[in-house]
């Protein structure tokens, strides 16, 4: 397995990079921290019109047919710039989830529309832990479905079109495709500490037909894991792009911050900090690329790569945030620097589709532990 990135893909990455730098800068950040939309309408067009909204949609449905990898690699950099966007749940999960298991009309209905920009997909579940439980419930009524429940934390709700909802029906897990505009769907918007736009998504008696269903009828587990798998790497990919920028942050003002006549970068200490730092920040990158490879190639060991990936990154990252604020000071916890925007936003992230203790615990589950 060779995870080194391909001149296509090192392109990818730096015009990714330009593009956000320009576009996203962190004064857009704190303004859409405070709109209930949570992002620009106008920055989501651009990013459709250079083909990211598209990038792992099939060409035969408008798309570019790129892979998981190359995904990742623009999920870093919009960690890396904290891009208010509901790229994530739209194109990592929702565009592969109805790729991988849609029927053709559900795919020829979704993927043009997602690929164009002109669908955002929000994904209901019940916990950050595991997209196996569920507290939406399911039955049978009338040649349809009736969907009742909640779902938690569920970013870019009140701008999506379609919920991707697991619930459970008879037992099993099934997985709908809802529409937001379906009678009886609410989304309540709550605050969150990362500042996403994030919602409470309510089911009461929302009804749905028989081709709303993703997949077969009480056959939702293996997509639950798929969206499970894709939203681990995905945020480990986030992750690692945070970790970048507060690396580069945190060098920046040890060299430029004096003190005793000298800048602080000249002190050991705070030098074993920056190693340490940049240490958390390769080794993450490598173990995020290893496990983005792994499920884009169906690898056998996907899962195992998926949980390393997950607990490693959960927990290397939050040291770098740490000791980004212990080389800042004070300074680094005020409200009017960046430093804090990060550490907020890679705490969330740390937490979605497990943390670092969860991801263990599956791992030593596996080992028969």
């Amino acid at each position: 397995m060779d995870v080194t990135l391909t001149p296509e893909q090192e392109e990818i990455r730096a015009a990714a990079r330009r593009f956000l730098a320009k576009r996203c800068p962190i004064e857009h950040v704190r303004a859409m921290a405070g709109d209930p939309s949570g992002y620009d309408p106008s920055l989501w067009r651009q990013m459709a019109e250079l083909g990211w909204t598209g990038l792992i949609v099939p060409d035969e449905h408008g798309g570019l047919g790129e892979s998981f990898v190359d995904l990742c690699l623009l999920l870093e950099e919009q960690g890396r710039h904290l891009l208010p966007s509901p790229f994530l749940p739209t194109v990592a999960l929702g565009a592969q989830t109805i790729a991988r298991f849609g029927s053709p009309d559900q795919q020829a209905d979704h993927l043009p529309a997602i690929a164009a920009g002109d669908r955002i997909v929000a994904i209901a579940r019940a916990a950050l832990w595991d997209s196996e439980r569920t507290g939406i419930s399911a039955e049978r009524d009338r040649g349809g479905y009736v969907l009742r429940g909640e779902a938690s934390l569920v970013d870019y709700a009140a701008a999506a079109d379609v919920f991707v909802a697991i619930a459970e029906l008879g037992g099993a897990l099934s997985v709908f495709l809802v529409p937001a505009g379906t009678g009886g769907v609410s989304a309540q918007p709550i605050l969150a500490a990362d500042g996403v736009a994030t919602c409470i998504v309510r089911f009461d008696g929302a009804r749905l037909p028989e081709d709303a269903v993703l997949g077969k009828p009480g056959h939702g587990a293996p997509i639950a894991r798929a969206l499970a798998s894709w939203g681990a790497v995905a945020r480990c990919a986030e992750l690692v792009g945070i970790g970048r920028r507060v690396l580069d942050m945190t060098v920046e003002y040890a060299t430029d911050r004096v003190a005793f006549g000298k800048p602080i970068g000249t002190f050991q200490a705070v030098q074993h900090h920056l190693a340490n730092m940049a240490v958390d920040v390769l080794t993450s990158g490598s173990i995020t690329r290893e496990a983005a490879w792994r499920v884009a190639t169906g690898d056998p060991r996907a899962a195992e790569s998926t949980s390393v990936a997950k607990a490693w990154t959960s927990d290397a990252i939050a040291r770098v945030c740490a000791l980004g604020h212990q080389v800042h000071g004070a300074i680094g916890f005020t409200a009017e620097h960046d430093l804090h925007l990060f550490s907020r936003r890679a705490r969330a992230a740390e937490l979605d589709f497990g943390d670092a203790a969860w991801h263990r615990g599956r791992l030593a589950a596996r080992a028969g532990l």
